[in-house]
């Protein structure tokens, strides 16, 4: 039997709003019959968005759509203080009180990234054996497949077990929904040699190697778009760093694509042969197909969407927060981390 999964949405968050997060929404809920929805934030507001909509998608039941009113939003520019101490009814705030709560099984906000890291932290805590959540996406590679890095600025500063978490958080999400062996697991260095990397590095990479993960070692930044391994782990700090200048090359690539297609007859002419190429490759390196980044170690799930996300890319979040409850992902985190304790224990 398919368990009925519910989603809470902050529908107020990101430089959109609500009219991305309702449309989206609806998107969410004609791909998935057994889905439902909270969506929180200005009752009015998303109850007019909802009538518009409605009328769009008219086999959407409208019982799978339940409104939380909630009276504050947490903008972009709010300070994590103001956001957490002095917005107690914020949508965001809300939303994921409803996981705490039980009321819903996963929440996905495009909102402010530092705001929702420290709201979640702070009411849903972090899971026994993880000190600090993290956050965790996808990247396509060449492969044809995804690539999930860790973290992307949850944490500027790591120490070697912090890395040795996150590597079992990535690995535990990437397992979801699939069998066989453990996903391969890469640490991100200057250069695959063992003796390459700061103390930090090399520190977590000898963890690493004494753990149950399958530890392929040390890779560097090209790997991961070569899809050398399942998971790259790596700080906050150089991990935000690879995820904005991976959204500027697509967004670069995408407008070059754009640009040669219509700057000539000749061009337009080949352009008809190539462009079921072209699309697959678009398609592939459109990042928002790969929208929604896990906040993992909390103990409730958690995604973020992009704060530009559009409908499409929004939809793509819920999506991933829906699969990430449906694998049980959660679960496994909390039984990784347990088994590693064991591990540890028993060879001391």
């Amino acid at each position: 039997m398919t368990k009925a999964i519910r989603i809470a949405i902050d529908c107020m968050g990101g430089d959109v709003g609500i009219d991305t997060t309702i449309p989206a929404a609806f998107a969410f809920l004609k791909d998935n019959p057994e889905a439902s929805l909270l969506l929180v934030g200005s009752s009015d507001a998303v109850q007019t968005a909802i009538q518009t909509h409605s009328r769009k998608h008219p086999q959407v039941d409208l019982a799978r759509l339940e409104v939380r009113h909630a009276s504050e939003i947490v903008t972009m520019d709010d300070p994590i203080e103001v956001a957490l101490r002095r917005k107690k009814d914020s949508s965001m705030r809300v939303a994921i009180e409803a996981v705490k709560d039980g009321q819903a099984h996963a929440c996905v906000s495009a909102g402010n990234t530092g705001a929702l890291m420290a709201i979640s932290r702070y009411v849903l805590k972090t899971l026994d054996g993880i000190d600090r959540p993290a956050i965790a996406t996808a990247l396509p590679n060449q492969k044809g497949g995804s690539t999930t890095m860790l973290d992307l600025g949850a944490n500027v500063d790591c120490t070697a077990d912090h890395l040795l978490q996150f590597a079992i958080m990535g690995t535990a999400l990437v397992q979801t929904g699939r069998q066989g062996a453990l996903p391969t697991v890469g640490l991100l260095n200057i250069g695959e040699e063992v003796i390459k990397g700061n103390d930090v590095v090399k520190q977590a990479a000898e963890l690493l190697r004494q753990s149950h993960l399958n530890f392929h070692g040390n890779v560097e930044g090209n790997d991961i778009f070569k899809g050398t391994v399942d998971v790259v782990v790596c700080d906050g700090f150089v991990g935000n760093v690879v995820l904005k200048s991976v959204e500027g090359l697509a967004h670069m690539l995408g407008s070059m694509i754009r640009e040669e297609f219509y700057r000539s007859t000749l061009t337009r002419l080949a352009g008809l042969v190539v462009r079921p190429v072209l699309n697959r490759f678009r398609a592939r390196v459109d990042n928002r197909r790969y929208n929604g980044a896990a906040l993992l170690g909390l103990r409730g799930i958690v995604f973020k969407s992009h704060g530009s996300a559009d409908d499409f890319a929004f939809a793509c979040a819920l999506q991933r927060a829906h699969d990430a409850v449906a694998s049980d992902v959660l679960e496994r985190i909390a039984g990784a981390v347990i088994e590693l304790t064991r591990s540890q224990s028993e060879s001391q």
